[in-house]
């Protein structure tokens, strides 16, 4: 069984409802999942239209059903209601046809189910010639089921737009033209043009457009962006380069080996959207209740309508029709989901809000459910647990100081190397003088040369060592390292406190990452991991039973944050990782990864409560609708059973919010915990 990647319902792969994108065949419940798919944003504009004419003419329905009485008031809501059940509400029938087709229940069967059997029956109501022992409609709540429960689908298709957004940033990154060799000469051309073997120039400052190979040129490239750390790699002759990668510091003229789709920009952006693709919702709680409660419904309903069709008929009773109509229609309205379909919006949004408040920014606010069972947090190193740019440390002169700080600053300024803006930086503090450097080269790999008057000048990088050297004589030596952020011990010690397990997974070396993991003891960690690679160990670890979250900063842990329970992103990262992360982390604090956790148990345990409460109010009044007491009060009871059900789903309601608005007090404990 294939599984629609739009609402996450298991469908044949027989089924014709399908579509092929990058390869790849996706199979489809129903022709409107295939619609929200291949036209995600013409399907966000027009549920926003349906959801703006289900307001409009949902209150007027409310507001005159409860505050006017006048003869032709049924009309009059009969007409209001016709846009909102035939417009608004279309998908729902289109989703609970489908539902029937694939023999399973889903929340757009029992919302059909109570929405179409309150219309039709109100259209009775409306234009009966007397044969009706009741003129009260139910045209309210087949609106206003309609109307919330479109409110949250609409919140739920906003947040799932993100995905796309970063991954059409990632292509940004990708010039639109490229430097052809043309024989001797080289021509501006379209990237879209070009072919496999094809020779382009790649001049200092400009992003890498292709995947290829060097033939001729050295220079440091800059590979952040998929590897997550900041030093530039030294790149020579017959070295790879990646696309989407900058060069930094000389000109490389590069064989194509792959572009366009097979580019390694272009693949990142494929397993974006594919792993974003299918995730749980919190709605599907609902679904779940709605694959067992719909049957129920069902069979109580039509069990108790026939019950009293013959009873009444043996007895002789003229209304005996009418009456088995109004069990059947009773019992659906009084289970008709308006409750269930608030439950999950209402506890999410204040949740949501409340969180924001403390530094916490859940932009996608269906991630909750994954949330409260995260068993396993992964941690990229650089940028996260760690500091994003390189510190100076260790500083050593020998001579004049003021002279030194002097030519570190006059030679270092001219770079763009993070090194040397992590000296400039760090030489703030002291007192230094700009001197004129002349003929100031810029090596590769190496470090920066020039002179000062008749002193020849370096200044050489080797590992994570600088030397200033003046006429080849030492004058200076310093290291480089990326210091771990403040508050991550406190942060790490609170999870392995509450027994959350802990890997670090970075593209940085081995040395680097064993001595992060060791000062904050963590066992487990990865190193020399691409993008792909970590994918591949969240995936793993979800393989093995682990809820996991992914908690990153670069471009390069997109992947691994798409394809996790959730994902986190520092605010200090990429415009790309906060486009992908369920939630950011406003104040790079993480302490509050652990505070997440209690806010998305107490969410979902909140949802629950909502959700166990419309059911179990909802469940309560069935055995009345169906005609329980009947012997006590009599037939009559069906003269007031749709005033009943109104009430009783306002007050449903209105008990769901209140009890939603409680998780504020328990998210300000968590987070002060």
């Amino acid at each position: 069984m294939a599984v629609d990647p739009v609402c996450g319902m298991y469908v044949s792969e027989n089924s014709n409802i399908y579509s092929d994108k990058d390869g790849v065949r996706y199979y489809f419940c129903s022709e409107g999942c295939r619609e929200k798919f291949n036209s995600p944003d013409m399907e966000e504009k027009l549920l926003k239209y349906k959801l703006i004419i289900a307001w409009v003419f949902s209150m007027p329905i409310l507001i005159i059903d409860y505050l006017f009485t006048f003869s032709f008031k049924n009309y009059l809501l009969f007409i209001l209601v016709l846009p909102v059940q035939l417009y608004s509400g279309f998908n729902f029938y289109r989703g609970a046809y489908q539902a029937i087709k694939n023999k399973m229940g889903n929340m757009d069967l029992l919302i059909t189910l109570g929405t179409v059997t309150a219309f039709i029956f109100s259209i009775a109501i409306t234009f009966d010639s007397g044969i009706f022992p009741v003129k009260y409609t139910y045209f309210d709540a087949s609106a206003f089921i309609i109307t919330l429960i479109l409110t949250g689908s609409y919140i739920e298709s906003l947040t799932k737009k993100k995905a796309n957004s970063s991954a059409n940033k990632l292509l940004s990154l990708l010039p639109s033209d490229v430097h052809l060799y043309d024989g001797d000469n080289i021509i501006d051309t379209e990237i879209d043009k070009i072919k496999i073997n094809d020779r382009i120039l790649i001049r200092p400052g400009e992003n890498i457009p292709v995947d290829g190979k060097i033939f001729r040129g050295t220079s440091e490239v800059d590979e952040s962006m998929i590897t997550g750390e900041g030093m530039p790699i030294l790149k020579n002759v017959n070295d790879d380069v990646i696309s989407g990668t900058k060069n930094i510091n000389g000109e490389l003229s590069v064989t194509v080996k792959n572009y366009g789709v097979n580019s390694t920009v272009n693949k990142i952006y494929s397993m974006i959207q594919m792993a974003s693709m299918g995730r749980a919702k919190i709605q599907k709680i609902a679904d779940i209740f709605s694959s067992y409660f719909v049957p129920v419904v069902l069979a109580v309903a039509l069990s108790s309508s026939i019950f009293w069709y013959f009873y009444l008929r043996s007895v002789s009773n003229p209304l005996y029709a009418v009456i088995a109509i109004l069990v059947f229609v009773s019992v659906v309205v009084i289970a008709c989901p308006c409750a269930i379909g608030l439950a999950a919006p209402i506890t999410l949004l204040i949740s949501s809000n409340q969180s924001s408040e403390n530094g916490i920014l859940i932009k996608n606010s269906s991630s909750m459910d994954r949330l409260s069972k995260i068993d396993t947090v992964i941690f990229d190193k650089t940028g996260t647990l760690t500091d994003n740019d390189p510190e100076i440390k260790n500083l050593n002169l020998y001579g004049d100081n003021r002279y030194i700080y002097s030519l570190l600053y006059s030679m270092e300024i001219k770079s763009n190397h993070p090194v040397a803006k992590a000296i400039t930086g760090y030489l703030k503090n002291y007192k230094y003088d700009i001197l004129g450097i002349r003929d100031f080269k810029e090596i590769p790999g190496y470090g920066v040369t020039g002179y000062y008057g008749n002193d020849f000048i370096e200044i050489k990088k080797s590992s994570n060592k600088i030397s200033l050297m003046i006429n080849s004589e030492e004058h200076a030596s310093m290291e480089t390292s990326y210091s771990v952020r403040k508050n991550v011990e406190n942060a790490i010690k609170r999870l392995k406190n509450n027994n959350i397990n802990i890997i670090i997974v970075t593209g940085d070396s081995e040395e680097n990452t064993e001595k992060v993991a060791d000062y904050l003891g963590i066992s487990k960690y990865y190193y020399d991991i691409k993008p792909e690679g970590k994918a591949e160990i969240v995936k793993n670890e979800q393989e093995n039973g682990k809820y996991v979250m992914f908690v990153g900063d670069g471009i390069n842990d997109t992947i691994a944050m798409e394809t996790a329970d959730v994902g986190v992103a520092m605010s200090s990262g990429s415009d790309i990782a906060k486009e992908s992360g369920d939630i950011i982390l406003l104040n790079n604090d993480l302490n509050n990864i652990y505070s997440m956790l209690i806010i998305g148990k107490y969410t979902i345990g909140k949802v629950r409560q909502n959700i166990g409460w419309a059911i179990g109010y909802n469940s309560a009044l069935i055995p009345v609708a169906a005609g329980v007491l009947v012997p006590l009060l009599g037939l009559s009871i069906y003269y007031i059973l749709p005033i009943f059900a109104a009430l009783a789903m306002g007050l449903s309601s209105t008990t769901v919010v209140l009890n939603s608005l409680r998780i504020k007090g328990h998210i300000k404990n968590a987070i002060a915990a």
